[in-house]
């Protein structure tokens, strides 16, 4: 018995045999669906796999504009033919855009569903971003030719740094991917850090490298004092030099060297250092939310596996049971991490109910037990029921143990073992669709078998209180369930010679006879005599919750209300409310009351 190592990091990796299976093949309790409307004639759905390439095509256009912009702004003077004619090429794509865009579905914020009116597309356009993407790509260079034969003018190349609103795209899609599941979050928000760290460093360097480039003095600057002919030098020497004085003052190492020499780039040094802090801020901020965010499972893990593995040394349990207990703690610890059952709680009832509905239905209406009943029968099963997944080498039902519950297999493998004077056999195996513990169950016996995952299981688990509170409000499909059972049984008497069908016999009669003793459904195994009970009074009015001297015998009824019922017609100055037995303990399960047992009514 051991605990698969795919399951433990590799910290905590238990010597076992050769079980082995991959994380990646965790079974999904849910399922993806894709839901596709059809939209007007020439109108692109947001969703379209061609618009998302054109998306990524314009986002490498931005990338360029962001890059390009500071430069021209602040190296270049007079552009040359080529640059300009790249730049005009790149308008004319995000013109394109604006166009495409009126042609393109939104989705409403109010009721979530996708917009096809092109009328109300032009309409939500026009008032959003349409202005705004206009002056991005507005043709400030021809302007600037036509009105003074040249681009030097300082007026001209202010506007046409407005293509920088281009960048909104790339924040887009950045909260785009950040919620994309196909890609690793902590990858997606480093890479978003990064680019904006750099963009601030270049936007900088450029926008301190003009101040100096347009000084009267150029000597008295923080350039032209280490170079006193900058101007002269290549654009590369020029760039590197303002990206190197840009990540100093950033990195706050400040060699000296570069440095400002009068009171404009003094007045510029000022307020980028003051950026700096608040860049600085968001950059510490946001690494230390994804490291504290990637290790605080792990360190929670890893307390306690080592406080799973402290209780097993200290109360000297056996290994095969310590290695359990870990290798169940690793699956929860994957598990957790699908966060299925914890948005599955998030919802509203009526979700959930249509989520185990289109997840469970299938598998339960293929189950044996379950063959020829309602469908509406199996819909209450299903709304009731838990998926629980298991390790290898776990066990899920002990030989011998009160039944609890009923488990359908929806994936994996469970080996039916019986111990029977120290020797161990095997039954068989129960694969996938199977049912097991219904035996123990439904016959109201101690289980007869051991059940043991031999790979990882997801397994349905359905309570015995409400299995058997359904068949009761549906007892044509409990007669059914009970002669499947029956049915079962007599094909393989063989297969489980400690239990003959005749055991059962007697329980379908009673289905068809509506006896009240099967009607509760929680009496000891086949015991056909009613429970008799004394009650007592137990009053917390009284001093020291004194105790009635008198007790009345009664038969023990179904239900606990009817039990309190009886204790308010016996007492007739008391209304009780609670169930205690001799020993104080409160009693709210009226099936573990045995026959000739002392109850106490509390009345509060």
């Amino acid at each position: 018995m051991s605990c698969s190592p795919r399951f433990c990091p590799d910290a905590f990796r238990i010597k076992i045999s050769s079980d082995t299976l991959s994380t990646d093949l965790l079974p999904s309790l849910g399922a993806t669906i894709n839901q596709s409307k059809k939209l007007r004639k020439y109108i692109i759905s947001p969703y379209n796999s061609f618009y998302r390439v054109w998306e990524m095509f314009l986002i490498l256009l931005v990338v360029y504009s962001a890059w390009i912009c500071p430069l021209e702004f602040a190296f270049l003077r007079y552009l040359p033919s080529t640059l300009f004619l790249v730049d005009t090429v790149v308008n004319g794509f995000f013109a394109v855009d604006i166009i495409l865009t009126f042609f393109v579905a939104f989705l409403d914020r109010k009721s979530y569903l996708l917009v096809d009116d092109p009328k109300r597309i032009a309409i939500t356009y026009l008032s959003s971003w349409f202005i705004f993407d206009l002056c991005s790509m507005a043709p400030f260079r021809y302007m600037s030719l036509l009105l003074n034969k040249h681009e030097s003018r300082l007026g001209f190349k202010v506007l046409n740094m407005l293509r920088l609103w281009r960048l909104r795209r790339v924040s887009s899609l950045f909260a785009r991917l950040e919620k994309d599941i196909r890609f690793n979050y902590f990858a997606i928000r480093c890479t978003k850090l990064v680019l904006v760290t750099l963009f601030a460093v270049h936007c900088a360097g450029c926008f301190n490298y003009m101040i100096a480039d347009r000084y009267p003095d150029p000597t008295r600057t923080w350039i032209g004092a280490a170079i006193p002919n900058f101007r002269e030098d290549g654009l590369w020497i020029r760039y590197v030099t303002a990206m190197y004085w840009s990540i100093t003052t950033l990195t706050t190492t400040g060699y000296g060297d570069l440095h400002a020499e009068n009171s404009r780039e003094m007045l510029f040094d000022i307020l980028y250092m003051l950026f700096n802090l608040g860049l600085t801020a968001y950059l510490i901020g946001n690494m230390t939310n994804l490291v504290v965010h990637g290790t605080s499972r792990t360190r929670n893990f890893r307390d306690t596996i080592q406080a799973v593995s402290e209780f097993a040394a200290r109360n000297q349990l056996p290994m095969h049971i310590k290695e359990q207990m870990l290798s169940h703690i690793c699956l929860r610890f994957k598990t957790e991490g699908l966060k299925q059952q914890e948005t599955l709680d998030n919802l509203p009832r009526a979700i959930k109910s249509s989520i185990s509905r289109c997840l469970f239905f299938p598998i339960v209406h293929k189950a044996y037990l379950f063959h020829g009943v309602s469908c509406n029968f199996i819909f209450q099963l299903v709304n009731e029921m838990q998926a629980e997944y298991f390790p290898p080498k776990e066990d899920i039902i002990l030989q011998n143990e009160a039944s609890t519950a009923l488990y359908i297999l929806v994936s994996g493998a469970v080996d039916i073992r019986e111990f029977t004077d120290g020797v161990e056999k095997v039954h068989g195996t129960a694969v996938a669709g199977e049912v097991i513990g219904e035996i123990g169950v439904l016959c109201r016996k101690l289980q007869p078998y051991n059940f043991r995952t031999t790979e990882l299981s997801q397994i349905l688990r359905l309570s015995r209180t409400t299995l058997m509170n359904i068949m009761q409000e549906n007892r044509e499909d409990g007669s059914i369930v009970m002669n499947n059972l029956l049915q079962k049984l007599r094909m393989e008497e063989s297969v489980h010679p400690g239990l003959h069908h005749t055991d059962i016999s007697p329980l379908l009669s009673e289905w068809h006879k509506g006896n009240r003793e099967f009607q509760a459904g929680e009496n000891n195994m086949m015991q056909r005599d009613n429970k008799r009970v004394t009650i007592h009074m137990l009053s917390e009015k009284k001093n020291n919750a004194a105790r009635e001297k008198r007790g009345v015998v009664i038969n023990l009824p179904v239900t606990m209300e009817e039990l309190l019922g009886i204790g308010r017609e016996k007492f007739m100055s008391h209304h009780p409310l609670k169930v205690v037995n001799h020993e104080n303990a409160e009693i709210d399960d009226i099936s573990v009351i045995r026959d000739g047992d002392q109850l106490f009514l509390l009345d509060t």
